[in-house]
């Protein structure tokens, strides 16, 4: 809703100010179909060259997630809590009866319960590989926090890729302005013995190009790409709070402890309070 707003107000803003001043927006209209075709064409090429086929298939539902936000909300991060709260539980009273979670998580009942985060593949697989490797005695906690540091990191970097793509479209966008407001001016020089009312309009259809570069670079794009960026650092938040919790749990902290260090890595946004944990994590004991 925001990111539609913020395009609105941008366009209306630009526009809506040079045309109360007294621009004629006729100009820009003739010239707009031709410069956009020049300018817009060029950047989508330029970026189906430089990018893998995997960053051009994930475009389109990256710009649509910089709209929608983050994926990770409040209540998912309570769930998120609560499910490893009662696989840090179980790994130590049963780490037989575990075993069968982390194998097979699609008929995990613990897992079940959190649908949401049940659906996400790499924070699973995070979570099971974690607690597969602890059972194999592979428990050095500041070996596990390396290796989820790596992997995080990793993973942060594959959902960077658009935003990067993005905001490097948004470099070149100027520069592909005055590629057009060249070849304007090139189509001007080649008219030059027309009178002067009809020159001063083609060299303004000229600069149409250069002010369309410019405002589609620093005006939408580039924006596109930083909203991107924070809405995908927003989502890695939740992987990090599994890091927590699960290092956390191979120094031996006792299982409420562990599940308050990842509370409070969990970004003021979208952290439960403490009353709602201790209530949620209450249920959960008197459930069992």
């Amino acid at each position: 809703m925001f990111g539609a707003l913020g395009i609105v107000l941008t366009i209306v803003m630009v526009f809506g100010g040079y045309a109360l001043a007294g621009g004629k927006m006729g100009v820009i209209l003739h010239a707009l179909p031709f410069e956009m075709m020049i300018i817009g064409g060029a950047a989508v090429g330029s970026y189906v060259l430089s990018n893998s086929g995997d960053v051009l298939k994930h475009t389109v539902p990256a710009i649509m997630r910089a709209f929608k936000g983050p994926v990770w909300h409040g209540k998912d991060h309570e769930d998120l809590l609560c499910l490893l709260f009662q696989l840090l539980r179980l790994a130590r009273s049963s780490p037989v009866e575990l075993e069968e979670h982390i194998e097979n998580p699609e008929s995990s009942a613990i897992f079940q319960a959190y649908p949401r985060i049940l659906s996400d593949d790499e924070a699973v697989s995070i979570i099971t590989d974690t607690l597969r490797s602890a059972s194999l005695n592979y428990d050095d906690p500041y070996q596990v926090e390396d290796m989820l540091a790596k992997r995080i990191a990793l993973i942060k970097e594959e959902q960077m890729h658009v935003a990067h793509a993005l905001q490097s479209m948004a470099d070149a966008l100027p520069a592909l302005g005055i590629v057009a407001a060249v070849l304007g001016v090139i189509k001007t020089m080649s008219s030059i013995d027309q009178p002067p009312e009809i020159l001063g309009k083609m060299i303004g259809s000229a600069l149409v190009g250069t002010f369309l570069g410019v405002f589609l670079a620093y005006g939408l794009v580039a924006p596109l790409a930083q909203r991107l960026g924070a809405v995908k650092k927003h989502d890695m938040s939740f992987y990090e709070v599994i890091k927590s919790v699960l290092v956390a749990g191979l120094h031996q902290h006792a299982t409420n402890l562990c599940v308050e260090v990842g509370r409070q890595s969990a970004p003021e946004q979208v952290r439960p309070s403490f009353v709602t944990l201790e209530n949620a994590l209450r249920e959960i004991k008197r459930a069992s």
